[in-house]
């Protein structure tokens, strides 16, 4: 059988598909083949050079044609975005989906709609954790996941409301990236978006590793003796039905022999004794009551009596 702590591996993957996502999917810089404190001007010079390169006019064929100007739109959009302060400012904060936003024109607009959007994520994964937490779930681990979401909370608050990259990005993760990797320098919106995977593989980390570490719930004397009285009520109860059981057979048995006392004597005499062994004696969960009532009754009684079979 697999370690726990082997089988945990599988499940921590969601941060991958988002790394791959934000390789894949690049962003404007990456568009223009620029880095990410690229000025106006570059931009700009950047964009012309493109645009001369990939027009959709020098395009032979249909589908080239049709190609190009999907790419030109982009490149486009791109050259748009980052000359404008505002527009830059909303886009490394919440990325391309400012694009499709209505009636926004200064930093503030931006930052109030980009905020909208977001609380509905943590209202909602607040009172799933609540009503988790309520019904008896996410007990172990529950101080680290909230003070866990509360610190994704803050540092995603502090990204997209300061005028300012985060320093954690801009003087850690990014320079490490770049020099030991050939992984693209993060954004502050694709920094945001690895940060919701990495805590929600933490959850499932401690989910799945929480078997492991959680303090087994011992029986308390009360609990126990409930336990002992149930046993003995099923003892009891099995008693009753081998007797029954015992009848039927002897019923049985002695019919050939009707008339002969001795006969019919010896026969119910060991039609018991094997129902005894086979039925009562051998359950386990019998030999436990025993032990546990002997051990009760009498001082020294020998360690293991659910082992050990009643004499």
């Amino acid at each position: 059988m697999a370690s726990p702590f082997v089988q945990v591996i599988p499940n921590l993957d969601p941060a991958l598909p988002a790394d791959y996502w934000v390789r894949q999917t690049g962003d404007f810089f990456q568009d223009l083949n620029l880095p990410i404190d690229a000025d106006e001007k570059k931009i700009k010079s950047r964009f012309r050079r493109l645009a001369a390169i990939h027009h959709p006019d020098k395009a032979v064929s249909p589908e080239d044609h049709a190609y190009a100007e999907i790419y030109f739109v982009k490149l486009k959009s791109a050259q748009d975005t980052l000359t404008d302060a505002t527009k830059r400012f909303a886009y490394e904060r919440f990325g391309p989906d400012i694009l499709s936003w209505q009636h926004v024109s200064s930093i503030r607009d931006y930052i109030s709609v980009g905020l909208q959007s977001t609380a509905p994520l943590y209202a909602g994964s607040t009172l799933v954790m609540a009503i988790l937490s309520v019904v008896g779930y996410l007990q172990w681990g529950r101080y680290w996941r909230y003070l866990i979401f509360v610190c994704l909370g803050l540092v995603e608050y502090h990204t997209l409301t300061r005028p300012y990259w985060s320093p954690f990005l801009t003087k850690v993760l990014n320079p490490l990236l770049t020099t030991f990797t050939s992984h693209p320098p993060l954004l502050p919106f694709q920094f945001l978006a690895l940060a919701h995977k990495a805590v929600l593989t933490f959850f499932i980390a401690l989910g799945q590793l929480s078997p492991l570490f959680a303090k087994p719930n011992l029986p308390t004397a009360s609990s126990s003796s409930a336990f002992d009285e149930q046993q003995l009520q099923r003892l009891e109860q099995m008693a009753m039905s081998t007797e029954i059981e015992t009848g039927r057979l002897l019923g049985l048995e002695i019919a050939p022999v009707q008339g002969d006392e001795a006969a019919q004597n010896d026969m119910r005499h060991k039609v018991r004794e094997w129902l005894v062994q086979n039925s009562i004696r051998s359950d386990p969960e019998v030999r436990d009551a025993i032990g546990r009532f002997r051990q009760k009754r009498r001082v020294g009684a020998p360690a293991g009596a659910r082992q050990s079979a009643p004499s």
